[in-house]
């Protein structure tokens, strides 16, 4: 940024790590947004990428030579949350938008989180639609609760409204005012993925610190982002992986703030396995037996990692 150039309203933050084509498709739908280029920022953070990511982004800025409120900048540090920590440190928005490299946004994404945060000012947080858009045949085991683990889906209606105790914003569309983190902190690196693991955790853990600190954190309708979902992610072998990595991720958030507080994980564990088997029962009963036994598997690996004491095992 030039010298004496005004601070834009908004920053968006895209970390990336090996997604050079879907990056791309992420840097489009962003270009494509209708706020005022001097009011938004984004700032793309290439955590050690192996493939030509550097490179597509040169030659992307090369095709969109008025995009120079998008740039990249570089974080050594393997791990989203210290990925994410580098974009918020580089970033000048007074609020400040996080989403992913295998996300696309609408044109209206940025007009809609200003406006929110504008008309809210008890606003800390917020998070919005996660809209899954599958690149191959969507499995008929997937239900709408199975989706949540594997394509991160989320819609909680069409009014804005607090996030009720024990629900967050997901991690792909979630933002945050620069005065909160300052104040809460925030990703914790010992929490969320690392190259290829899928430990998980962070946001909760943040989302969890600002209400702590007396922060309000909001569902909004209209900032919403479509999820495009690879088929490899739609396999038996990445739901055992990305529930399992769930339950590891709760079982190192929770200890993390003591033992009292896993034991309740524990005990809310068993209340989910209740509900669970209810549900299943029903799929059961409606004749969709493969939603019902992929809701036990999903507890079932979630419960297991939970349960685990190191995070590098495989379920």
């Amino acid at each position: 940024m030039a010298a004496g150039t005004p601070a834009p309203r908004l920053s968006v933050i895209v970390a990336t790590y090996n997604r050079s084509a879907s990056l791309l498709r992420t840097l489009d739908s962003l270009a494509g947004m209708t706020l005022d280029s001097g009011l938004w920022e984004a700032v793309i953070v290439d955590n050690n990428s192996t493939d030509d990511t550097a490179e597509a982004f040169t030659r992307w800025q090369q095709a969109y030579p008025s995009a120079r409120n998008i740039r990249m900048v570089s974080e050594a540090r393997q791990g989203l949350s210290h990925a994410r920590n580098r974009g918020i440190g580089e970033s000048r928005g007074e609020v400040i938008a996080i989403i992913d490299d295998d996300e696309t946004v609408g044109p209206g994404f940025a007009e809609d989180y200003l406006s929110f945060f504008d008309s809210y000012p008890d606003a800390a947080a917020a998070g919005g639609k996660m809209i899954p858009v599958y690149e191959g045949e969507r499995p008929v085991w997937l239900s709408r609760f199975t989706e949540v683990p594997v394509v991160s889906a989320i819609d909680r209606g069409d009014r804005v409204k607090p996030f009720p105790r024990g629900r967050n914003p997901f991690g792909g569309n979630m933002a945050f005012r620069r005065g909160t983190l300052e104040t809460a902190g925030a990703f914790d690196p010992a929490l969320g993925r690392t190259g290829t693991s899928l430990l998980a955790g962070e946001e909760k853990e943040l989302f969890e610190r600002i209400r702590r600190g007396g922060g309000t954190v909001y569902w909004v309708p209209g900032p919403a982002i479509s999820h495009h979902i690879p088929a490899e992610r739609l396999t038996r072998d990445y739901f055992r992986r990305v529930t399992y990595m769930g339950g590891v991720s709760e079982r190192r958030r929770t200890l993390g703030r003591s033992r009292a507080a896993f034991a309740g994980r524990l005990a809310s564990e068993a209340m989910k396995w209740a509900a669970c088997l209810m549900l299943a029962a029903g799929y059961l009963l409606s004749g969709h037996p493969a939603k019902g036994k992929y809701l036990i598997l999903m507890r079932y690996y979630i419960t297991k990692g939970l349960l685990a004491g190191n995070k590098d095992r495989t379920a």
